[in-house]
């Protein structure tokens, strides 16, 4: 096989939507199963990527997440000339079709988009009804036009490397013994998708007293959060990770965890990838939409007459969406 019978895949820009693209990957090499598999991403996306074995290489975009970088996205798609027979592009944007157009890659798969008339030549036309979710909308751009999706598609499953989990708890002075629960406190999009901070640590502590270990995990941003949530805990038991280890180490830490509880957020969808057991918690945002993938999470939604407001901020001021869902509902879910 040449290797421009290979496809490149334009990756999308949030974690979450990354490993719900694994759905398509798979896809694709089902359909292909001879056809390689490269993925253009950002650079932190690639380790994630590393762990979805239909990937067979990842071409880091050397660009901020909303970046035209016109002369980057040129200078790229002229290396990558003559390598691949399609495109296809997970992201809607004007910017995310030059680079394809650049490859001169003949066949260019993506949703009409935003300005994109002359960019892409195999275009989609996105019926939001009936393809409600976001993993649905990925999968389909891997599907020949007009077919109609499979009856279940393809769940994002990520390899983990189980020692590794363990000897970066060990590093970080948590003990091997009891059970792990994982705390995934944090929301990319905004407040309004964050169970309460003093809702976690009131569950954690709750779990510690029956012989529990507890580990939070997120970005830097959730530093803060994860302090605020085992500040009054005992640090023999509780271990505050969110900052500290980059992503592919979360994971491998994630895959031990005997529960989750998480926000909509992209370690929500890691965990289910992983095939975790735990509690998903959705505020502003709509479970229908971007819930997450296979049984192992169970969704929890208050379905009050204001959510799904998608707002990064509860424009009533209250999160009662979040806020009436108890610590106690919580620990009986797990």
């Amino acid at each position: 096989m040449t290797s421009d019978q290979a496809i490149l895949i334009i990756g999308p820009s949030w974690v979450g939507d990354m490993v719900m693209a694994q759905a398509l990957f798979k896809t694709v090499q089902t359909l292909q199963p001879h056809t390689p598999i490269d993925l253009v991403a950002p650079a932190w996306a690639l380790p994630l990527a590393q762990r979805m074995p239909e990937i067979r290489q990842g071409i880091p975009l050397p660009l901020g997440h909303g970046q035209l970088g016109l002369a980057t996205r040129y200078r790229l798609g002229r290396q990558l000339q003559g390598r691949y027979q399609q495109a296809i592009l997970l992201p809607n944007s004007f910017k995310s079709a030059l680079l394809p157009l650049f490859a001169a890659i003949p066949k260019r798969t993506g949703f009409l988009g935003e300005w994109r008339w002359g960019l892409l030549n195999d275009i989609r036309r996105l019926d939001k009804q009936q393809l409600p979710r976001t993993v649905d909308r990925f999968v389909a751009l891997g599907l020949p036009p007009e077919t109609r999706l499979p009856a279940a598609i393809p769940l994002p499953a990520l390899s983990a490397h189980l020692e590794q989990g363990a000897a970066i708890l060990k590093h970080h002075g948590l003990p091997s013994s009891g059970p792990l629960l994982a705390l995934c406190p944090g929301a990319e999009y905004g407040a309004a998708k964050q169970w309460p901070v003093r809702h976690f640590a009131t569950l954690a502590t709750g779990r510690i007293n029956s012989g529990w270990r507890v580990v939070v995990l997120g970005s830097a941003k959730e530093q803060e959060l994860g302090q605020a949530i085992l500040s009054d805990l005992p640090p023999a038991q509780a271990l505050n990770l969110a900052g500290r280890i980059p992503l592919e180490q979360a994971v491998d830490v994630l895959a031990l965890a005997d529960a989750v509880v998480t926000n909509d957020s992209g370690l929500m969808h890691v965990a289910a990838a992983l095939n975790r057991p735990g509690v998903a918690l959705f505020g502003s945002s709509d479970p229908r939409h971007t819930p997450p993938l296979g049984s192992s999470l169970r969704v929890v939604s208050l379905n009050l007459p204001c959510a799904p407001c998608f707002a990064r901020r509860c424009p009533e001021g209250h999160t009662r969406c979040l806020e009436q869902i108890t610590p106690e509902q919580v620990n009986q879910w797990l």
